[in-house]
C-alpha cells in the first residue's frame, strides 16, 4: 500500500514536470516568408514575368522580396525604359504589400561595377618577367622554359593516348591525364588545347594544382556536346609556387567520346594588365614614357562587352625605344578571373568607395528603400595586389574594414548581408579560392544590427549558432531549386536558435514552381 502510494506520487510528479516542460516548449512564432528574385530590368520580357510571380508570392503569404539586378551598380547609366520598368515593379510591390529589399555592393561579383572602372579589379602579381628589346618591341623570354611533352606523367585507366590524341569513351568514372611542370613563381601562363567531342555528356576541364591546392578555377572550358577540333584556352598565375600539376580531362562518368590534342603551354605577357596606383606596372630601372610606351590592355574589362573580362587574348605589345638586346624585367598585376568570368573588385583600394556611395544613393532613391541587402558573397580573390599589401592586414581584417566602410555608406538603413564571407563554417577560412591568407575575423566588421541571410545548409546548426551568439538576427536562405520538403532540415537546425526571423525561397534558376509548397512547409514549423 505504502509502496503503491509512493509510486503514484512519483508518477504524478513526473507528469507535472513533463507538463511544465511542454508548457515551456511552446510552438515557435511563424517565420516571415521572403522571396529571392533576380531580374534584368533592361529586358522588358523579364520585367513583365516578374508580375505573375510576385502576385503568386503575395497570395501565398510572402511579405518581402530580396531583389537583385547587376545594373543597380550603375543606375546612373540606365535609360528611361529601364527606369520605367523599375518604377512599375516598385508600384506593383507596394500594391501587393511586398517590402522590396534591393541588393547593393556585389563585391564578390563586381563585373557590373567594374564596367565603370575595370582597373579596380583584384590583381594577381606577375614579378620580374624577362623581356628583351627587339626591333622596337619587348619580346618575352620565358625563364624557365616551359613545355608539355607528348606523354603525360600520369594517365587514368579510362583514357588512352595514341598518336598524340588522348581519347576517352564509355562510362569511365574518371578520364584524366596530368603533366608535372617546373615554373617560375608569380608568372602568368597560357595553356591551349584542342578538343573534339561526339555526343559527349560530361564536362571537360583543365585544373592547375600546386602543393595539393588548386590555383586556377574554371567551371567549364566551354566544350559543347558535339564539336569538331576546337582550341580552348586557360590562363593562370603560378603565385608563390615553382612547380605545378596540370590536369586535363573529365572528373565524372560520362557517355560519348572526348578527345584532346595539341596541348601546349607558354609564359604570357601582360594580358588583362591592371593600371592603378594600387596595382603598379614597373620595368626595373626604366622609365615609362621614355624608355617604353605606357602598357595598357585595350581589351581589359570590355570584351565581349563592358564588365566582361576575357581570360585569354593576345597580350598588348610593350613598345620600347631601347636598343636591340636590352634586357627588361617587367612586373605587373593581372586581373583575377574565376570560374566563368567572375571578377571581384579590390576591397582595399579607396577608389571603389565613391562607386559604392553612388550606388547606395541611387538605389535608395529609385526604390525609396530604407532596407538594403549587402551582397558580399563568394569573394574569391583578395589580398595579393599592392593596395592590399600596403595595409599589412590579413584578408579577414581587410574585409572587416571594408564592410565597416560599407555600413557607414548605408547609415540610417536596416541592413541585411549574405553570411558566407563572415562564417567560419563556410567561406571565412584560410586559403579560400584565390584569397591570399586567412579570412578569419571578417565577421568583426559586422555590427550586430546587421541581419544575416544564412545559406550554409551543410553546416546549418553550427552556422546559425555562431551568428546568434554574436547577436545577429537571421533569415534562412533555403531551397536552391531542390524540393520544398528539404527545408525541414533547415527548420530543425533553427529550432531553439534565437533571432531566426524568416525563411527565403531562394532560386538561382528562376524556378518558381514550388512557391506555394515551400510556403506550406515553412508555415508548418513547430
Amino acid at each position: 500500500m505504502r509502496r503503491g502510494r509512493i509510486g503514484w506520487l512519483a508518477a504524478a510528479a513526473l507528469a507535472l514536470t513533463a507538463g511544465c516542460g511542454n508548457a515551456q516548449r511552446r510552438p515557435e512564432p511563424p517565420l516571415d516568408l521572403w522571396l529571392w528574385y533576380g531580374v534584368n530590368f533592361a529586358d522588358d520580357a523579364a520585367a513583365s514575368r516578374l508580375e505573375t510571380v510576385w502576385r503568386r508570392a503575395a497570395a501565398a503569404g510572402y511579405r518581402h522580396v530580396m531583389l537583385a539586378d547587376t545594373k543597380f551598380a550603375r543606375l546612373g547609366e540606365m535609360d528611361a525604359r529601364y527606369l520605367a520598368n523599375l518604377a512599375r515593379a516598385r508600384a506593383l510591390g507596394e500594391s501587393l504589400g511586398l517590402e522590396i529589399v534591393p541588393g547593393v555592393f556585389q563585391v564578390g561579383r563586381s563585373n557590373s561595377m567594374l564596367a565603370l572602372a575595370p582597373d579596380l579589379a583584384e590583381g594577381l602579381p606577375v614579378r620580374d618577367a624577362r623581356f628583351v628589346a627587339e626591333h622596337g618591341v619587348a619580346r618575352l623570354r620565358a625563364t624557365p622554359e616551359v613545355r608539355l611533352g607528348a606523354r603525360p606523367d600520369r594517365v587514368d585507366p579510362g583514357l588512352v593516348i595514341v598518336d598524340g590524341v588522348a581519347r576517352t569513351s564509355g562510362d569511365a568514372a574518371r578520364a584524366r591525364f596530368m603533366f608535372g611542370l617546373r615554373v617560375a613563381p608569380f608568372r602568368c601562363y597560357h595553356l591551349a588545347v584542342r578538343v573534339r567531342t561526339r555526343d559527349y555528356s560530361g564536362r571537360p576541364r583543365v585544373e592547375v594544382v600546386a602543393n595539393g591546392r588548386a590555383i586556377h578555377f574554371m567551371k567549364s572550358l566551354g566544350v559543347t556536346r558535339t564539336q569538331d577540333w576546337t582550341t580552348h584556352d586557360v590562363v593562370f598565375n603560378s603565385l608563390d609556387h615553382d612547380a605545378v600539376e596540370i590536369w586535363f580531362g573529365a572528373w565524372e562518368a560520362a557517355r560519348g567520346t572526348l578527345e584532346w590534342r595539341d596541348w601546349r603551354i607558354e609564359e604570357a605577357g601582360p594580358v588583362n594588365i591592371l593600371r592603378r596606383p594600387g596595382a603598379p606596372c614597373v620595368v626595373a630601372g626604366r622609365v615609362e614614357g621614355r624608355d617604353y610606351e605606357p602598357i595598357r590592355d585595350p581589351k581589359l574589362g570590355v570584351t565581349p562587352a563592358r564588365g566582361y573580362y576575357e581570360a585569354w587574348h593576345e597580350p598588348p605589345p610593350i613598345r620600347t625605344s631601347l636598343p636591340d638586346g636590352t634586357p627588361m624585367r617587367v612586373s605587373w598585376y593581372q586581373a583575377a578571373i574565376v570560374n566563368d568570368g567572375q571578377v571581384a573588385c579590390c576591397v582595399a583600394d579607396s577608389a571603389i568607395v565613391p562607386l559604392l556611395a553612388d550606388e547606395a544613393a541611387r538605389v535608395r532613391a529609385a526604390w525609396g528603400a530604407r532596407v538594403l541587402l549587402m551582397m558580399h558573397d563568394e569573394i574569391r580573390a583578395m589580398g595579393w595586389d599592392a593596395s592590399c599589401a600596403a595595409r599589412g592586414q590579413t584578408p579577414g581584417a581587410l574585409l572587416a574594414d571594408h564592410v565597416r566602410t560599407c555600413l557607414k555608406l548605408l547609415k540610417g538603413s536596416t541592413v541585411y548581408a549574405w553570411g558566407d564571407m563572415f562564417d567560419p563554417a563556410q567561406n571565412a577560412v584560410k586559403d579560400y579560392y584565390l584569397v591570399n591568407g586567412d579570412l578569419a575575423g571578417s565577421w568583426e566588421g559586422l555590427d550586430s544590427s546587421v541581419v544575416i541571410v544564412n545559406w550554409n545548409a551543410p553546416h546549418a546548426r553550427e552556422s546559425l549558432r555562431f551568428f546568434a551568439g554574436r547577436g545577429h538576427r537571421q533569415i534562412l536562405a533555403g531551397y536552391y531549386d531542390g524540393r520544398p520538403e528539404e527545408m525541414r532540415g533547415w527548420l530543425t537546425a533553427a529550432r531553439g536558435v534565437p533571432g531566426v526571423i524568416g525563411v527565403m525561397y531562394t532560386t538561382w534558376r528562376e524556378r518558381y514552381d514550388d512557391l506555394e509548397a515551400f510556403a506550406a512547409v515553412c508555415r508548418a514549423r513547430r
